[in-house]
């Protein structure tokens, strides 16, 4: 799962709730293990992506600006949320048909203004928290389908994004449960060692067509994980 997410610039947040759902791991070791995960692998992810020339600043501090309190917000609230989950594994996979389908083309149409990219980011920031995702699930297709960045460009942007957010939405469960799972550091290690694998080579060898076609694989994994969890 580290492998598959990093090469699009992801830390595999979904990826890990999926496997540990199937694996009978109970909900209150899931949340805050899959957030230490995506600390770990975006911390990878985000440096490969920075030292190969992806990262553009000015795209993503508005976004993570009201993001990171969101974030907060939402690793600390637990809220019954299978609906809200069931309509935005939705979203994904209909966001995942678009990657499939018609992937070509990497261009950037106009940048998003200031109020709409502060407000998307503290939706996704929410959403983030709420699910135990680092948010870059929701940012990269929000940035591909609007054309608001390239694919690289995204995928680097993401991977600062969901760093951020997992941070601060770890900080928001830690407060709430007071401990982390044991089974973390485990899993930690082996998502490393997918991780430094994956975002090297989605960095700096995978080609655009290739990474929005993995990533739509992922949007399937992620939206099949929320709808059926």
């Amino acid at each position: 799962m580290a492998f598959l997410y990093s090469s699009v610039g992801h830390a595999g947040a979904s990826g890990y709730i999926a496997v540990m759902s199937l694996l009978g791991l109970l909900p209150a070791q899931i949340k805050p293990t899959a957030l230490v995960l995506n600390v770990l692998v975006a911390s990878i992810t985000a440096w490969q992506f920075w030292r190969a020339g992806h990262f553009s600043w000015n795209l993503f501090w508005p976004f993570a600006l009201l993001s990171i309190p969101f974030a907060f917000l939402g690793g600390y609230l637990t809220l019954p949320t299978h609906v809200f989950q069931i309509v935005i594994g939705i979203v994904l996979l209909l966001s995942a048909t678009r990657f499939f389908v018609a992937p070509k083309g990497d261009t950037i149409s106009h940048p998003p203004s200031r109020p709409v990219a502060l407000a998307t980011g503290a939706g996704l920031g929410l959403l983030a928290g709420l699910t135990g995702t680092g948010g870059g699930i929701f940012l990269t297709p929000v940035l591909l389908l609007k054309k608001w960045a390239r694919t690289k460009t995204a995928s680097a942007v993401s991977a600062v994004f969901i760093l951020v957010n997992s941070v601060s939405g770890l900080l928001g469960s830690f407060t709430n449960a007071r401990s982390l799972p044991q089974i973390a550091l485990p899993l930690g290690v082996a998502a490393l060692a997918g991780g430094v694998a994956g975002s090297y080579l989605g960095s700096r060898k995978f080609s655009q067509t290739l990474i929005k076609r993995m990533l739509a694989v992922v949007l399937v994994i992620a939206g099949l994980k929320l709808i059926f969890a």
